[in-house]
């Protein structure tokens, strides 16, 4: 069962930082506006993208921006990973107490 736990956590950890590549990655894309990746950058970064492209999606249904003057706030990457602290939390607490 401990195993199972351990499993559990590490694939929630590896998304947490696949969700963080992804917030690095639109972060450059929106600031440099003539940002022009090279082929080799895209290739690595689609995966990130398809990977965690669902549940952003899902959550933006959910949770319209929020608009700040001229400015619309996408928050629904910022709660899914509040949420995936929190699951990391709870998996802690069920497997090792």
């Amino acid at each position: 069962m401990t195993q199972l736990g351990i499993i559990l956590i590490l694939l929630v950890r590896i998304y947490t930082w696949v969700l963080i590549a992804r917030i690095i990655i639109e972060m450059i894309q929106s600031f440099s506006r003539q940002f022009n990746p090279p082929r080799w950058f895209m290739v690595v970064a689609e995966p990130l993208f398809v990977i965690t492209d669902p549940p952003v999606k899902a959550l933006r249904r959910l949770i319209p921006p929020l608009q700040m003057g001229g400015v619309a706030l996408d928050v629904s990457v910022l709660v899914l990973f509040i949420l995936l602290s929190i699951l990391t939390r709870i998996l802690q607490i069920v497997f090792f107490g």
